[in-house]
């Protein structure tokens, strides 16, 4: 069987070839616990320093600011749970964006329960913030702001070096979820100016279920598990070392071909968009194209729904669907809804996020399928 065009690397990536070299011996003979003294803990331990620093050169800070977890969720959990509690002697107010992803805005509904009071601001038709809107929503008792990097949706990259400069000179803890721009645009946290920054391995051709959260120095969030005292006690337990390994190639690998990487991602993107604009009517582009991860196409097809598109073109192409169609509704995705997109055109709605391993060849198919299906959607008639 032919397996469909993949085009959903924003929702999960293959591993990379190299990170499964990198990683085989670590499931295969090297199997010691890094906290073990005797000779089989040195090689692990060392992988996993090794695989510090190479998530830390990626990112522009000191191996020690990097704590391994076990992917973006508790990623941001760590950061948005721990800086509320350690900080709540001085307030209790967060300040976040109404399209986060649920990891950050579970977490601010979640710590409701504790006294926490969050500030959601609303976002522009492209789904941008104005750090204006952050200026105006700091109050005297504002102790953290959590602005995703990237939209995972639709792309749209926030002006978080502004948002931190407005942080900074308030003194306010600044965290970003930058699960989805990490490898796909450079990603500094000093040109960033953040404290806190959530990284997710299945977002960067790395395995599931690990991550990492930098911690700038000085910045102290509350603990997120004890234990017996494993990266530096921020998160007790025996580290995943396989997984951290792969985590590490992986953020060694796209520290080494990120500009390359980008403008083969720009190009294969541009070459679906363009090639849909030309031969389909009434689609239009979500986000900010200004401002915009180079892999990621949000496109609404005017009078479709997203559920039977992505049917029509199942066997043939892998995206996702902004909107959940059924037979008496249409639940649109939040981040739809908080760009305001009209639901003749947001019900319709398709993200397609192009990878690494996408081709030309592959790009060409998958307009002539979409082509097609709409056609016949929009006629009535369906294979």
């Amino acid at each position: 069987m032919i397996r469909p065009i993949y085009l959903d690397y924003n929702g999960t990536t293959p591993l990379d070839p190299e990170v499964i070299e990198a990683m085989r011996p670590y499931l295969e003979s090297e199997f010691g616990n890094p906290s073990s003294s005797h000779w089989y803990g040195i090689g692990p331990k060392r992988a996993v320093e090794k695989a510090r620093a190479q998530v830390a050169q990626l990112l522009g800070c000191s191996p020690e600011s990097i704590v391994f977890t076990s992917g973006g969720t508790e990623s941001n959990n760590h950061a948005i749970k721990g800086m509320a509690r350690s900080l709540k002697r001085k307030g209790k107010h967060i300040v976040t964006s109404a399209i986060e992803h649920p990891a950050v805005l579970e977490v601010c509904r979640y710590l409701a329960d504790e006294g926490f009071e969050t500030t959601i601001l609303e976002v522009d038709g492209t789904g941008r913030i104005d750090p204006a809107q952050v200026e105006q929503a700091i109050r005297p008792d504002t102790i953290l702001i959590t602005i995703m990097h990237a939209n995972n949706e639709v792309g749209t990259i926030q002006p978080i070096e502004a948002i931190a400069a407005i942080a900074r000179s308030r003194g306010i803890a600044v965290h970003t979820d930058a699960a989805q721009s990490i490898g796909k645009i450079p990603v500094r946290v000093d040109d960033l100016g953040v404290d806190l920054l959530s990284v997710a391995g299945h977002k960067l051709y790395a395995p599931k279920g690990v991550g990492a959260l930098f911690i700038r120095p000085g910045v102290m969030p509350e603990k997120f598990c004890h234990g017996a005292g494993q990266e530096r006690g921020w998160r007790a337990g025996t580290e995943n070392v396989l997984e951290i390994v792969g985590l590490g190639k992986a953020c060694e690998l796209l520290a080494r071909d990120l500009q390359a990487n980008r403008k083969h991602l720009q190009r294969m993107a541009d070459r679906l968009l363009n090639g849909i604009l030309a031969k389909i009517a009434d689609v239009q582009a979500n986000g900010d194209r200004r401002h915009c991860l180079p892999n990621t196409v949000s496109l609404s097809f005017y009078g479709i729904e997203a559920n039977r598109l992505l049917e029509e073109i199942g066997l043939e192409v892998a995206a996702s669907a902004g909107a959940a169609c059924h037979s008496d509704s249409v639940k649109l995705s939040h981040v739809l809804e908080a760009m305001r997109i009209p639901m003749a055109w947001a019900k319709g709605t398709i993200r397609f996020s192009v990878g690494r391993m996408t081709t030309e060849e592959q790009i060409d198919r998958v307009v002539d399928v979409v082509d097609g299906a709409v056609k016949r959607l929009r006629s009535g008639l369906r294979v």
